[in-house]
């Protein structure tokens, strides 16, 4: 009798967080293709206020559990194990694939600037990614809804087998969303966030110790105060919605509600 190797998932605020390793998920998005959200405590308080972004995160084809909150949350609220896995560790996973980057198994980069592609392109040239001009894609600042047809017709063009978009939580995973409804084949796409940019140096590094006893956001705290303290703030919203609703999205709010 063999063993049961079926991808595991525990319904969280309505989001479907896949329960395994880093590896089991990278390789389940890179054969089934779609995008893959990655979204911290602030995310999930967020579900509740903005249909494009709550419908971005909560169709998503893979969410990782990275935030330590709620999965501590989970088991003392629902007694329930949920294996945390941080997006460094999932792109940890990905970029260590056999193959990535390199011949026929292309990469798209997305980042939020040009000092972002610099560095980027700096660290997949150490990596022996390739590294061309068409490999990297400056996002602009999106609108809502959001829309990139210029990006959609180089994907088209192009081909990636990945593409990782690393500007950052809300746009990201609009963009996701965006990218897979509308082209015309089935990429693996990785929304990553600040994950991209603590491997090429465009953020603040965060050493393994700290990642695997969930102290990343202490290290971004001291780096960026004025941008985590609201950020943190914001996610002690989080225990009473877990325990309010469970495995059930949240109820909207009015836009006018959100501090953020």
């Amino acid at each position: 009798m063999t063993a049961d190797r079926s991808p595991k998932f525990d319904q969280i605020l309505g989001v479907r967080f896949f329960n395994g390793t880093a590896d089991e998920a990278v390789n389940y998005i890179s054969e089934k293709g779609g995008y893959t959200v990655v979204p911290a405590a602030p995310a999930l308080v967020k579900l509740q206020y903005g249909l494009e972004f709550r419908e971005a995160i909560a169709e998503s084809d893979l969410a990782i559990p990275d935030s330590g909150l709620m999965v501590i949350l989970w088991r003392l609220l629902r007694g329930r194990r949920l294996r945390r896995l941080s997006g460094l560790a999932y792109l940890k996973a990905l970029v260590n694939q056999p193959g990535f980057g390199s011949g026929s198994n292309k990469v798209l980069w997305i980042v939020p600037s040009e000092s972002a592609r610099t560095k980027a392109r700096q660290w997949a040239q150490v990596n022996q990614f390739v590294s061309d001009n068409e490999s990297f894609y400056i996002a602009p600042r999106y609108s809502s809804p959001v829309r990139d047809e210029t990006l959609l017709k180089s994907i088209e063009s192009q081909r990636p087998n990945h593409i990782v978009i690393g500007i950052g939580g809300g746009p990201q995973e609009k963009l996701g969303r965006y990218l897979r409804n509308n082209l015309q084949y089935r990429p693996a796409i990785h929304c990553v966030g600040a994950a991209l940019g603590f491997l090429t140096g465009d953020q603040v590094a965060i050493p393994n110790w700290a990642d695997r006893f969930y102290l990343g956001w202490l290290l971004r705290l001291f780096a960026q105060p004025s941008i985590f303290i609201p950020r943190l703030a914001r996610a002690l919203v989080l225990p009473w919605l877990i325990f309010r609703y469970g495995e059930n999205l949240p109820p909207m709010k009015h836009q006018a509600e959100a501090k953020w």
